[in-house]
Order: C-alpha cells, then sequence, then structure tokens
C-alpha cells in the first residue's frame, strides 16, 4: 500500500489527467499496430514504411512547434480537448472505410493533432505539481498511460487480421470518454509555484524567446541531443521489433508483437509505483543514464538470440525497467531547468529534436531491414545506445556545475 500512498496528496486535476491516460488508452488499438498495418495490409516494404513514418514525422514538427508555442499561450486543458475531437473524428471515419493507401492521411491528420496536444500535456503536469512533487506527478501520469495499455495491444493484435475497422471504433470512442472527463472535470489549471531555491531555474521569464533561454542554458542542448538518440533507439520497439516478429511468424507475429506490448504496459504498472519509491533518493540524471543502459540491455538479446520466445519476453521486462527509469528522470530534468513561462514550448522544441534525429535514423534502420539480417540491424542500434550512454554520463558529470542550486542540499 505504501507504493499507492505516495500518489496521495496531490492537486486533484492531476487524478483527472490520470483517469484520461486510463480511458484514452484503452482504446489505443492503432497506433502499437501502425507499421504492421502498412507492412500487412497495405502492403510496404521496410524501406518504404521508413519513409511514410519519416514524412508523417517531418510534418508534425512544425505542429508540434505551434502546439508548444499554444500551450504556453492559451488554455493548456481547452487546446487537448480541441485536438483531442480532431483525433476522435479521423479514427470515426476510418472505421466506416475500406482497407486502402486513402486512410494514410486520415491517420496522419489524426497523428499530428495528437502530436499538438503533447506540450500542453506535458506542461500540465508540471504547472500543477511543485518541484518536489514533479516525480510522483509524471509517474501518476505515465502509470495512467500504461493502465489503458495492459489489454488495448493484445485486443488490437487479435482484431488485426478480420476486425481492424472494430479496433478505429473503439480506439476514437475512448479517446471521446477520455476529452468528456478533461471538459467536465478540469477547471483550475492555475500553476503551482515552487518556493524554494532551486526553483530560481523555474522563474518565469517573459519576453525571452525559447532561443534565448537554450543559449544561456547550453548544458540543455547536450540534454536534447542525448534525448534525440534515445528517442531513436527506443522507437524500435515500435518499428524494428514487429518487423522482426513479422518475419519470423507472418501474421501471427501481429498477435505477439501485442503481447509483447501488453508485457510492457504490465511491467510499468507493477514497476512504476516501486521504482518511483525506490529512486526517490536519485537523480533525475543518473535515471536517464540507468534508462538508457538498460533499454540497450534489452535489445542486445535480439542481436544475440532470435526465434526464442522466452528472450523475446525477458528482454521486453529489461527493456520497461530501462523506460521506466528514463520516464522518471526526463520530464522531472528538464521541468527544473527551464522557466515555467518556456515549458510547453520546450517540450515541443525537444520533440522537434528527437522527432527528426528519430526520423532520420529510422530510413537507415529501414534500408538496413531490408537488406541485412536483422541481428545485423538489431546490433547497430546497440552500438548506437551504448554511444548515447556515454553521452549520458558526460551529462551527468556537467549538470552539477551548470545547475548547481538543484545539488545544494
Amino acid at each position: 500500500m505504501k507504493y499507492i500512498r505516495q500518489y496521495m496528496g496531490m492537486r486533484k486535476e492531476l487524478y483527472i489527467l490520470f483517469w484520461g491516460r486510463v480511458v484514452t488508452n484503452m482504446g489505443a488499438l492503432i497506433w502499437p499496430m501502425m507499421t504492421l498495418i502498412l507492412k500487412n495490409k497495405l502492403g510496404y516494404s521496410a524501406t518504404q514504411i521508413a519513409a511514410i513514418l519519416m514524412i508523417l514525422g517531418f510534418v508534425q514538427l512544425p505542429f508540434t512547434l505551434i502546439g508548444g508555442k499554444l500551450a504556453d499561450r492559451f488554455n493548456k486543458r481547452n487546446l487537448i480537448i480541441v485536438c483531442d475531437l480532431v483525433t476522435v473524428v479521423s479514427y470515426f471515419v476510418c472505421a466506416f472505410m475500406p482497407m486502402s493507401e486513402k486512410l494514410v492521411p486520415i491517420l496522419a491528420l489524426a497523428a499530428i493533432f495528437a502530436q499538438m496536444e503533447w506540450p500542453s500535456y506535458d506542461a500540465l503536469v508540471a504547472d500543477l505539481s511543485s518541484a518536489e512533487d514533479r516525480e510522483r506527478a509524471y509517474s501518476l501520469s505515465y502509470l495512467g498511460t500504461n493502465l489503458g495499455l495492459v489489454l488495448a495491444p493484445t485486443i488490437g493484435g487479435f482484431l488485426f487480421a478480420n476486425h481492424l475497422s472494430l479496433a478505429f471504433l473503439i480506439s476514437s470512442l475512448a479517446t471521446f470518454s477520455s476529452t468528456v472527463l478533461i471538459f467536465l472535470f478540469i477547471k483550475d489549471v492555475t500553476p503551482v509555484k515552487t518556493e524554494t531555491v532551486s526553483g530560481h531555474y523555474e522563474e518565469v521569464r517573459d519576453g525571452h524567446s525559447i532561443w534565448r533561454v537554450l543559449w544561456e542554458n547550453k548544458l540543455l542542448l547536450l540534454f536534447m541531443l542525448c534525448g534525440g538518440i534515445w528517442m531513436l533507439v527506443y522507437s524500435q520497439f515500435n518499428f524494428l521489433m514487429p518487423l522482426n516478429l513479422e518475419q519470423y511468424y507472418g501474421e501471427q507475429g501481429a498477435v505477439l508483437f501485442g503481447t509483447l506490448t501488453s508485457v510492457n504496459a504490465f511491467v510499468v504498472i507493477i514497476g512504476t509505483p516501486v521504482l518511483t519509491k525506490m529512486m526517490s533518493r536519485i537523480r533525475d540524471v543518473d535515471r536517464l543514464l540507468l534508462g538508457q543502459f538498460l533499454v540497450v540491455l534489452g535489445f542486445l538479446s535480439y542481436a544475440l538470440v532470435q526465434n526464442v520466445l522466452i528472450v523475446y519476453f525477458i528482454s521486453m521486462i529489461i527493456f520497461t525497467i530501462g523506460e521506466i527509469c528514463e520516464t522518471l528522470g526526463r520530464q522531472p530534468y528538464l521541468t527544473r531547468r527551464i522557466p515555467a513561462s518556456h515549458r510547453g514550448r520546450f517540450s515541443s522544441v525537444y520533440t522537434i529534436f528527437g522527432g527528426a534525429f528519430q526520423l532520420s535514423g529510422q530510413q537507415v534502420v529501414g534500408s538496413m531491414a531490408d537488406g541485412m539480417p536483422m541481428q545485423t540491424v538489431w546490433m547497430f542500434i546497440v552500438i548506437i545506445g551504448v554511444i548515447n550512454v556515454v553521452g549520458y554520463v558526460i551529462l551527468r558529470q556537467r549538470d552539477q556545475k551548470a545547475f548547481s542550486l538543484l545539488y545544494d542540499k
């Protein structure tokens, strides 16, 4: 019970966002299967899928920046509602369309508006929590995301072969339910002020551009670079892994991938409260380092062993623990080191930078997957991850000097 009690005492709006995440992700049947939809249903090659995802990602970039700008200027709750409604309508339309290439631009529209709302979500969690509660707040949000994902990917895997339209409909209705929750129960979004000395870095700086803030805090550029490499490595969970399973198991690869995704969500649900409690004395930058190391360790098994089911599940558990560590470090790290007035913009710039890095690398990975053995491609990903571990070590060494007030006892 102590792991559950640690989430008590925060603002009620954070609990509404938590339940909103749960409901939305109970219907998240589509995006975990996107690579398989493009591959198996529409007949694209790995290179073509990488190109489609890269184009979609680059189209999303300016909208992400717009979303961050809007999040810092307007009511974040209202922005989330508007973006959600576009996603709801898009999925609803897809549910009644025949499976064809015409689905791709509609799904792209849903993806664009889903991406636009993320800066508002991330910034709102920071606004509604003090610096001392930041880990608990983001941990709760992350937990809600994965509570909904426990069964969704598995259900999506079973619907994939013959009832994909039903998966679209469920996703639409689930997102709409979440939107109604936020509309009815979140009214007060007044930011919490941090009164401690370390809150100096969060002080509002109206009139300063995000580029000036970054120029004055150059270590954040290294943080963004490491984050970009992290996104490239981590994204193989939804790109290279389903391609790998499809190669060995055909259409049943969708079921296996859905099951592994549910294992991922289950481990997150069990592990997030436990690790949040256990890592309460571990600094955010150390969590980032540990997270990248464990993700690399999890993927290493794919480079060494293939077509052994038990290995897939063990590596998924290791990978997921690394994912939890990184999540518990990333948002607390950056929200403590940037002005509260720039949270939305920095979130969008970080996403754009990381997304551009990820998508550029994804094209290379897709080309490799079409022409090389899967184990060779996985070893390439592992090497990139090891390089990033070194990057996080450097970030850890320089962080104390750049943000010394956060280290004062």
